[in-house]
């Protein structure tokens, strides 16, 4: 790692700025890389330019990267084969005539979405994939904005996730905290739940927009431009069985966890087979569960498509591969993403950012001033798990050492890692996000912001309080 100061601010800054005002994205995270790689190589352009393009393709290198990137590809391809199973269809057929019984069928949509996200909490990936695709065509049918569904599908995964900590994160977290003496890592995420109070307060804000069907800031003005229909009937076009798409979703959410444990497993520890369990999460490779899990419910698709006559051996990779292509911009973001967050981790972005702080923390100002930096960390990083490694780091030595509450310094470390990722242009989860409903990334952003200053300014405050009182 290279400490270059406040020069390791550029890079990204650069980019989150060129991508609000040019809506490039992608040549926006590679202007952020060149610049980064440039200020490595002391200003030699040429080396820039090779260290740019050698730092990009060393993404793969990390397993992890690699894995994820291939579970988008592979999540597309699930995608398209339910698609043209019926699976969707049947479902939103169900969904519809559900909501159209009801007296307010846009704040019932609105909710339904929510909920979606908020249950599918194994993967934030997949909990945002699976709202983007099954309400698109019903929120433009309702006169919904798709920015709005954006904003329940990023605003109800990443909080679920952090907040129920059976999944991929919570083995992230344990295995970051498991790092530390005197300090019982799932134990300290259990306890942190009820301190992390801007997911909490995010899902409120989520299900109260929805229930009333109300909209403030930018989202307003999307809202009001989508034309809203007076009287909408059932589209009897829709064909197909909803269990096409619950089957191998629900293969892939319950196979989510049973492959952390399986990853994680360790025969040799002699503890019961609780402790076991609970250590096996912690122990898990978080990117290699979601890979089997989509692996899985993809093999199970075909065979069970097949079965139905709806797919051939043909069909079944002719139209994987179809749906692959329809994710490859959006695997070619993550890739630029990581690479992103590797070169931040190179330059010391998060250490710099941290170190400006860390010195006058007192214990009364340290919840909120820890939330408050990882705010800033992942909202220039563009990640939550890399401000989760770096603050973690941080708040747990200095927790012990000023007698903070550790729940509490954790707590705040999660729910600014959140903010970020909700906030930030290149952030993995708001890209996709973003692309799954259909919505301008920008638009996205831009409407999503708001929402997230309000619940984070709250959350802000409720440390500031806490961190008084304990």
């Amino acid at each position: 790692m290279t400490d270059l100061g406040f020069l390791s601010i550029l890079p990204p800054l650069i980019a989150i700025i060129l991508a609000i005002r040019t809506k490039q994205v992608i040549v926006s995270l590679f202007v952020g890389l060149f610049i980064g790689y440039l200020i490595i190589a002391g200003g030699n352009p040429f080396d820039g330019v090779l260290l740019t393009l050698e730092r990009t393709i060393d993404v793969f290198a990390s397993a992890g990267n690699t894995r994820t990137i291939l579970f988008t590809l592979l999540i597309g391809a699930l995608i398209q084969l339910i698609k043209i199973s019926g699976g969707i269809n049947g479902f939103v057929n169900r969904l519809q005539q559900f909501i159209l019984k009801s007296k307010n069928p846009k704040s019932k949509l609105q909710v339904a979405a929510g909920l979606t996200g908020f249950f599918v909490f194994i993967e934030s990936n997949i909990s945002i994939l699976t709202v983007g695709t099954v309400f698109q065509s019903l929120f433009d049918r309702f006169g919904i904005s798709r920015q709005k569904l954006a904003y329940l599908a990023d605003s109800s995964s990443a909080p679920s996730c952090i907040l129920f900590p059976l999944n991929a994160w919570g083995a992230y977290i344990i295995g970051l905290l498991a790092a530390y003496d005197n300090v019982a890592p799932f134990q300290t995420l259990l306890y942190s739940i009820p301190f992390n109070f801007y997911p909490i307060l995010t899902l409120m804000l989520v299900f109260y927009l929805a229930s009333s069907n109300k909209s403030f800031g930018t989202m307003k003005s999307y809202d009001d431009q989508v034309i809203k229909a007076e009287h909408i009937e059932a589209d009897s076009t829709l064909s197909g069985k909803a269990r096409n798409m619950l089957l191998p979703l629900g293969i892939m959410v319950i196979s989510m966890p049973l492959f952390l444990i399986y990853t994680g497993w360790d025969s040799s520890l002699t503890t019961g087979f609780g402790d076991k369990v609970w250590q096996s999460v912690g122990n898990a490779s978080g990117s290699s569960a979601v890979f089997y899990a989509v692996s899985l419910a993809l093999v199970f698709s075909g065979v069970y498509f097949g079965f139905q006559k709806k797919v051939s051996l043909k069909s079944f990779v002719d139209e994987s591969i179809v749906g692959m292509k329809d994710m490859l911009t959006m695997a070619i973001l993550m890739m630029l993403a990581f690479a992103i967050g590797n070169l931040c981790k190179e330059m010391g972005t998060g250490i710099y950012v941290a170190s400006v702080t860390q010195s006058w923390l007192s214990p009364a100002l340290a919840p909120a001033i820890i939330f408050i930096t990882s705010c800033f960390i992942a909202f220039s990083t563009g990640t939550s798990w890399g401000t989760f490694a770096i603050m973690i780091s941080i708040a747990v030595p200095l927790a012990q050492a000023i007698d903070l509450n550790l729940y509490l310094a954790v707590a705040a470390v999660l729910g600014g890692g959140v903010f970020g990722d909700h906030c930030s242009p290149i952030s993995d989860t708001t890209l996709i996000s973003s692309m799954a409903s259909g919505s301008d990334h920008i638009d996205h952003v831009r409407t999503q912001l708001p929402y997230a200053l309000l619940t984070g300014g709250l959350a802000t405050i409720f440390y500031l309080v806490v961190g008084m009182l304990l």
